[in-house]
């Protein structure tokens, strides 16, 4: 198992980074919220899982250990994979996620993409004992990394793929009625998502 990976940065795309490792460029898949924090050419130092299946090797990253240990840890519930996984710690911290299964926040998972109330209810049920109670401070609801708003996070995402201040800001203003329809909904905005959508209005204006 390659329990992590640490070299200079690469390469950020919207969902992977590639960090240079021995001279090898090493795929993996993150969060945005991981990603946000990484910049092209600095070190970088990713917890990683390895997910082999018959067709594919692909390598997951994280912020630190516990995110690492959280997303195997989700995996062992019924029809949650990797990308499931990998979808509630981009909308929730470890912690978020440990207080949202401990006082059976059913609203709290079904702001996941993928999960509705039954998939809420179940999971609910399966994690109660094997996340555990939260380790640190835990903020109900939305991940505690996107604290400073999906705004910050995909303006730094944006920065962090190479592109200016103004047209980060000017990307991020474009996507804006996007996400507050999805708040406006009572849902959550998702990064990755919002990301998809500024990269293409940058490409069109170039």
């Amino acid at each position: 198992m390659i329990a992590f990976v640490s070299g200079p940065v690469a390469a950020v795309a919207p969902d992977t980074a590639v960090i240079e490792v021995g001279g090898v460029g090493m795929a993996v898949q993150c969060t945005p919220a991981t990603l946000a924090g990484l910049r092209v050419g600095q070190q970088a130092r990713l917890a990683t899982s390895l997910v082999v299946r018959e067709d594919s090797l692909t390598l997951y990253g994280f912020a630190d250990d516990d995110e690492r240990q959280v997303f195997e840890l989700l995996q062992t519930a019924s029809g949650v994979g990797p990308r499931l996984a990998q979808a509630m710690l981009a909308v929730h911290s470890p912690d978020a996620l440990r207080l949202a299964v401990s006082t059976g926040d059913e609203k709290a998972l079904t702001a996941v993409p993928g999960i509705g109330k039954k998939g809420a209810q179940r999971l609910l049920l399966e994690l109660k004992d094997r996340l555990g109670e939260p380790i640190g401070s835990a903020v109900p609801g939305a991940r505690s990394g996107a604290a400073p708003g999906w705004s910050d996070q995909l303006h730094t995402a944006l920065v962090g793929l190479g592109y200016a201040t103004r047209e980060a800001d000017e990307a991020v203003a474009a996507v804006t009625p996007q996400a507050e329809e999805t708040v406006a909904a009572g849902g959550t905005p998702q990064v990755a998502q919002l990301l998809r959508a500024a990269l293409q209005t940058l490409n069109r204006t170039r």
